[in-house]
This record gives C-alpha cells, sequence and structure tokens, in this order.
C-alpha cells in the first residue's frame, strides 16, 4: 500500500468511489475539446470591436500628446499657479486607479450635467490618463537639453519659437520618444479596462461573444492574439515615424 502524501489525491486511502471519480475529472479535463467555431463565426464583431480599440488608442494617443506637451510647457516656463495646477493634476491622474477615473467620469460627472456616451466617456478618461504621464515624460525631455544649446541659438539669432521647436523640443521629443511610445502601448492595453462602461471595444465583444458561447478558453484566447498583432502594429507604426521624424544625427 502507498502512502499518503500531501497533494495527492488518488491514493490507498481514498475511498474506490472518489478515486474514480477524481480520475474521470482528470481525464475530462485532458480530453477537453477545443472548438473555436463560434468564435470563428463571430470574427465581425471581434473586428468591429478591434476598430474601435484602434480608434480609441489613436486618438488618446494624439490628444494625449497635445496634453503632455502642453503640461511640459507649463511645467517649465509657465507661471506658478499654472506649475502648481499641472502638478496636481499629474499627481491625481498617477495615484488613482484607471478604473476608478473612468467610473468618475461616466458615473459621477452626470451629478454636475456632464454626460457623455460610453466610447466618448472611455476617450476622455484615456486622454485624461495618458496626458499626465506624457507631461512628465516630456518634461523630462526638455529638462535634459543642454542649457548651452539654447544660449548657442540665442547667439544665432533664432526667434525664441525657433530655438523652442528646432533646440529644445524636436530633440527632447527624440530624447524621450522609446518611453513615450512604450506608453502608448501601454495606453492600448489599457483600452481593455473600458468594457466595464460598456464601451464597445475588443474585451468587451469577447465577454459578449463568452456569454453567447461559454467558449472561454477560445474566445479569450482569440481575443488575447489580437492584442499582440496590436501591439507589433503599433511598434512597428512607431518605428517607422522614428525612420522619418527623427533620423538626423544627434552630434556631428
Amino acid at each position: 500500500m502507498r502512502s499518503a502524501g500531501f497533494g495527492d489525491p488518488v491514493n490507498d486511502r481514498c475511498p474506490r468511489q472518489v478515486r474514480a471519480r477524481l480520475i474521470d475529472d482528470r481525464e475530462d479535463r485532458l480530453n477537453y475539446d477545443f472548438n473555436f467555431a463560434p468564435v470563428l463565426a463571430n470574427y465581425p464583431r471581434l473586428l468591429e470591436g478591434a476598430w474601435v480599440t484602434i480608434q480609441l488608442s489613436f486618438g488618446a494617443m494624439v490628444a494625449g500628446l497635445v496634453v503632455g506637451l502642453m503640461g511640459a510647457i507649463a511645467k517649465n516656463a509657465g507661471p506658478r499657479p499654472l506649475r502648481w495646477l499641472v502638478d496636481a493634476y499629474v499627481e491625481a491622474i498617477r495615484n488613482t486607479p484607471f478604473i476608478i477615473q473612468i467610473f468618475f467620469i461616466f458615473f459621477g460627472l452626470p451629478a454636475i450635467g456632464l454626460r457623455f456616451s460610453p466610447n466618448v466617456a472611455a476617450l476622455v478618461a484615456l486622454i485624461i490618463n495618458v496626458g499626465a504621464y506624457a507631461t512628465e515624460i516630456i518634461r523630462a525631455g526638455i529638462e535634459s537639453i543642454n542649457r548651452g544649446q539654447v544660449e548657442a541659438g540665442i547667439a544665432l539669432g533664432m526667434k525664441r519659437a525657433q530655438i523652442f521647436r528646432y533646440v529644445i523640443l524636436r530633440p527632447a521629443l527624440r530624447t524621450v520618444y522609446p518611453a513615450l511610445t512604450s506608453q502608448f502601448i501601454f495606453l492600448m492595453l489599457t483600452t481593455s479596462v473600458v468594457s466595464v462602461i460598456s464601451a464597445s471595444d475588443l474585451a468587451a465583444a469577447g465577454n459578449d461573444i463568452n456569454a453567447e458561447t461559454f467558449a472561454s478558453f477560445e474566445v479569450y484566447l482569440v481575443i488575447t492574439v489580437i492584442y499582440f498583432i496590436l501591439s507589433i502594429g503599433f511598434s512597428a507604426l512607431f518605428s517607422a515615424i522614428e525612420r522619418v521624424a527623427f533620423s538626423y544625427p544627434l552630434s556631428r
């Protein structure tokens, strides 16, 4: 007779009926019948959800970049009250969960008369969220510019707008571009959270299909693959933009 080992459900001390049931359950798990047909039959809904995810992501990336750029300028060159305001915004967003932010926008703001559709509320929440992170990323890039480069631009007779555009902003964006694009890809993955307010993104489409087909493994495996493809696609797009926009040498 075998000694009863810890964690070994099939041993001689178990009643015969219990052992048989455990063995049957184990065989059922090993003989799981994968069926992707119900998932593939709903591929138009998955594509529609993926397209909404792309729209939310791209819109939030562009608008969030603008918000981040304005916030970084305000923190570096704005008056003190404006710097305090931007600091409060950044800290509030970075130290609260995104799901609470989106709940506040979708469920809280209607109390003061501001109502948004689920997709619009999701876009607003994503912009506000990524804008705070972009503010800090771009601010760090601007502060990395050597003061001597600015003085050289002044000595060359460049206007303030030219100095900011060519001497400060463009080199700063090149420096922080990898961190910025990583944040944008993380933003795209974060869009999966917006399904909690019934936004019609990819995760919401998957949840609906799973509720109808009960093919949880197949549904979420397919959605995982789609998110992976989207991440690779955005990475390729960002690499192409980097080659076009920042192809000049840093120094001679």
